[in-house]
């Protein structure tokens, strides 16, 4: 039996105590409120930063393609992309076909994000402030690793 790369041995011998799913979910929920309250100030969400973000990075692109892009389901996607046609910060237009819609960042979006940007950067360093930096060098590196461990047990690989 192999032991896992990822893990120092003292880690490994330690029991869990609680439930991953909820100690990630409050983690997250913790962060997503500090990016938030700064966001705010630019009148965004966090969610909305990231899809500006995203369409202006990848856009223009189909809904399909965006929600697998951001890892997320595509009725969450239509969902908060919603309020962002309605202040005109993307657009939703056709595609190649009559089927198809692509999703483009329009200029308003483009200054909405750039605004926002700003708070962005400030909420990201009073988080690395407040945790220190050598814990979310961690935090990211296990995030990334966990990711690609997760990707390969829903392919039926495994990773050793």
């Amino acid at each position: 039996m192999s032991e896992n790369k990822l893990s120092p041995p003292a880690v490994v011998a330690a029991k869990l105590q609680g439930c991953t799913n909820l100690k990630l979910r409050q983690l997250t929920r913790r962060i997503t409120q500090h990016y938030d309250a700064e966001l705010s100030q630019a009148g965004l969400k966090t969610t909305q930063y990231s899809l500006l973000s995203h369409v202006l990075k990848l856009g223009p692109i189909r809904p399909g393609d965006l929600a697998q892009a951001m890892k997320m389901e595509a009725s969450t996607l239509t969902r908060n992309l919603k309020p962002l046609v309605a202040a005109g910060w993307v657009q939703l237009g056709e595609g190649v076909d009559g089927r198809s819609r692509l999703i483009t960042i329009t200029p308003a979006g483009c200054e909405k994000r750039q605004a926002a940007q700003r708070h962005w950067k400030m909420a990201q360093t009073s988080l690395n402030r407040l945790l220190g930096m050598p814990r979310m060098l961690a935090l990211h590196a296990l995030i990334d690793e966990s990711l690609v461990l997760l990707a390969n047990s829903t392919t039926g690989e495994t990773a050793e």
